[in-house]
């Protein structure tokens, strides 16, 4: 049965965590209006303040299993802001990839490195079977061509996993992932991309022109393209069953902080929030707001689910959809909610509401919209093929 109580250091992780984040939320505001800029490794209260991370160091069998502490981490850094830390983390999408599917020697080489991950194109969004990017073997190397957009942790990443075709005409099984390096001739960072929400984390769009890269930069070692199925593809695809619940996360921990600043705010204007009785018989801003509540706590319960069977070592791929899906609906509906409760108020810049606002709603669209997301439930529900369900 499942069982998501936290130990005593797991407590006492989160607790750490928790303070950093209201540390790191002061520098919220400056840098979202201030998107040029990139927030710093450190913020200069970094060396006064302990690391949250030395207490991972003392875990033991009773905590909870890697899976669902990094996703409860996830949630606490968000609580204070989405792109500011008080000490950044050297990894993005690119290294659960690596870590996926790539070679011990390709491990090794590439694990100390922040590798972003470039899936996205022009004409190719929510479908990345569709990737046009070609990779065409040269000698003793590929050469890639293409364009990626939206590439999460682009400009300030050492590197990035590069989605590439082989062969067009082989579809889902044609498509591999390539290790490229910033600095290779051939690839450029064309731009910063201005966004709604998480403006003070980097997006960027690359071009791949002639881009010439060591045969041994395919991830995983498997140049062959298997006959008929998805072959590869599938395999790379595994990297979402360990980033989708952390996107949920992501947007979790924006949700709670919205909930935690309208609680104040409700408790402040005399509302009283009695948990002991039927929403019926309380105001209507108290019952809306314990609907909020539940909402996040069921879109909770998914993500730390799909994050424990991660740690059993169970295949996670429909739960993994199911948290991200839930969570990117829930985490729209209850900041959308807490700035309904609170009115004007909730959309002055003295407050960061409006920001989580702004900030949860690209948790509900990379790493495969919502809409995706429910295709793939479905899909796995009703036993229907990609051509019964499209």
């Amino acid at each position: 049965m499942a069982d998501f109580q936290l130990s005593t250091n797991d407590k006492k992780v989160l607790d750490a965590l928790r303070a950093e984040s209201l540390i790191a939320r002061k520098y919220a505001r400056y840098y979202d209006e201030n998107e040029h800029e990139f927030p710093p490794d450190e913020l200069p209260e970094a060396e006064d303040h302990p690391n949250f991370m030395s207490l991972m160091a003392n875990r033991t069998a009773e905590d909870s299993g890697g899976s669902v502490m990094f996703t409860l981490i996830a949630m606490g850094s968000t609580w204070g802001d989405y792109s500011v830390r008080l000490r950044r983390r050297e990894s993005g999408l690119g290294n659960s990839a690596l870590k996926a599917a790539g070679t011990p020697e390709q491990v090794e080489k590439w694990g100390d490195l922040t590798l972003a991950m470039a899936i996205t194109e022009p004409g190719c969004g929510s479908d990345p079977s569709q990737v046009r990017t070609t990779a065409t073997l040269d000698g003793d190397q590929w050469v890639i061509n293409g364009e990626k957009i939206f590439v999460t942790t682009g400009c300030r990443a050492d590197g990035v996993v590069v989605w590439a075709t082989l062969d067009r005409s082989a579809g889902r099984a044609g498509i591999k992932s390539f290790l490229v390096e910033k600095g290779t001739p051939g690839f450029t960072v064309a731009h910063k991309e201005k966004k709604l929400g998480i403006r003070a984390d980097d997006t960027a769009a690359y071009v791949f022109e002639d881009c010439r890269i060591p045969r041994g930069n395919l991830l995983g070692g498997k140049e062959e393209i298997p006959k008929g199925g998805s072959g590869g593809f599938r395999g790379v695809m595994k990297t979402f069953n360990m980033t989708r619940p952390m996107v949920a996360a992501l947007g979790l921990g924006m949700a709670e902080a919205a909930l935690d600043f309208t609680r104040d705010q409700l408790t402040a204007a005399g509302i009283d929030l009695a948990y002991d009785t039927g929403t019926n018989t309380q105001p209507a801003a108290a019952a809306k707001f314990m609907e909020l509540e539940a909402t996040f706590e069921a879109a909770k319960l998914t993500m730390l689910r799909a994050g424990w069977l991660a740690d059993k070592g169970e295949t996670n791929n429909v739960e993994a959809s199911v948290s991200k899906a839930k969570a990117g609906s829930a985490v729209r509906e209850i900041t959308q909610g807490c700035i309904e409760l609170l009115g004007p108020l909730a959309v002055s810049r003295e407050h960061l509401l409006e920001k989580w606002f702004r900030d949860v709603r690209i948790t509900d669209i990379y790493e495969g919209t919502g809409e995706i997301q429910r295709m793939i439930i479905a899909r796995s529900l009703l036993d229907y093929t990609r051509k019964e369900l499209n």
